[in-house]
């Protein structure tokens, strides 16, 4: 009771959504902080409100646990990485999209990214979340360059566009999981450039 008492009574004191947004905004930095320190395991609810200034139950109010927490701190640091980069070419959309998620899996972003991964195994919630906010617009933009490079005719209009799509964005989170082959400039080239040995029109 006491905690709803003060969720109720913050709005009073200061009418409003700037207080909130700033609370809310405290919590997401402390825990992208924390995401990289220690990890989305380690972390805990607790050392989310002590870094961020934000009450336990306040967190609760907007989270069911730490896990959305994180994952709305991770959606909040992404950069605008699946812009869809529309050059006139195949393959030149395909390798700024494939150096695009090399880069984002070898920073920071990446080590978060493959965590939620694992945690979506066990958890629908985040699978959900992740398809929806990450994985499916990630799709549209692949699905995006594959169809405007079948009507320039410059890749083969007789293979299932969702099989494309694995085979283009497949590699990359493979490599992220696994760790067996490096996430540069160059795999990404030579990625592009298998790709488009088997399915670009003769």
């Amino acid at each position: 009771m006491a905690g709803s008492h003060v969720a109720e009574a913050r709005p009073r004191a200061r009418p409003g959504r700037p207080r909130s947004e700033e609370s809310r905004a405290a919590v997401l930095r402390a825990t992208s902080e924390l995401l990289r320190e220690v990890g989305l395991r380690a972390m805990t609810t607790e050392e989310i409100a002590n870094r961020s200034g934000a009450s336990k139950a306040t967190i609760y109010k907007w989270w069911p646990n730490k896990y959305a927490v994180a994952f709305d701190a991770f959606l909040s640091e992404m950069m605008a990485e699946s812009r869809d980069p529309d050059t006139g070419s195949a393959r030149e959309d395909l390798t700024v999209m494939v150096r695009g998620l090399m880069h984002f899996y070898a920073g920071p972003s990446g080590r978060v990214f493959a965590q939620l991964v694992g945690e979506a195994q066990t958890d629908p919630l985040i699978q959900k979340a992740l398809r929806a906010n990450l994985v499916d617009p990630r799709r549209d933009v692949f699905r995006a360059i594959w169809e405007r490079g079948v009507a320039r005719g410059e890749l083969r209009d007789d293979i299932d566009p969702e099989v494309a799509l694995d085979l283009m964005i497949g590699p990359t989170l493979y490599r992220l999981l696994m760790g067996h082959a490096p996430l540069t400039d160059a795999a990404a080239d030579a990625l592009v450039d298998a790709f488009l040995r088997g399915l670009a029109r003769a």
